[in-house]
């Protein structure tokens, strides 16, 4: 094993996710990709980005999104695992999926929120989409027990 790609959102089994993929990285002495992506610009799928104060709060929030990626990096390296962040912006499954491809990634481990059976049929998920279309091995960690909302 030569890679691992985690993708990453932020939410509450993000901490896991990372854990889980600093485990198995040091476990086979493998590169470490964290992966965050972010959706397209309105004006590129079509819509208008809305106004100046909604782009700029988007920005930051990106911006914001950016550093802790980056710190979270930065932690993993100093512990002596051979990590990079990349936040990508587009289709977040689609997304995902060509970084797996353009990395080679051996595994890709993603988080689960945990929602239930209807919320799955009519919103889906992420980890859904990348379990039915990814050709390499998923391993999807879900969130601690004592993280759900219930």
């Amino acid at each position: 094993m030569q890679n691992i790609l985690a993708a990453i959102d932020f939410s509450d089994v993000t901490p896991a996710t990372i854990a889980q993929a600093e485990k198995l990285a040091r476990a086979f002495g493998c590169k470490l990709w964290l992966i965050h992506a972010v959706a397209p610009e309105p004006d590129f799928v079509g819509f208008g980005s809305g106004p100046p104060s909604v782009r700029e709060d988007t920005a930051n929030a990106y911006r914001k999104e950016h550093h802790q990626l980056q710190e979270w990096t930065q932690t993993l390296r100093q512990k002596g695992i051979d990590a990079t962040g990349l936040t990508i912006q587009g289709a977040t499954v689609e997304t995902i999926l060509a970084e797996v491809e353009k990395l080679k990634a051996d595994l890709v481990i993603v988080g689960s929120h945990g929602h239930g059976r209807l919320f799955q049929a009519i919103v889906g998920s992420v980890s859904g989409g990348i379990l039915r279309k990814a050709d390499s091995p998923v391993l999807v960690v879900p969130v601690p027990q004592r993280d759900r909302k219930n």
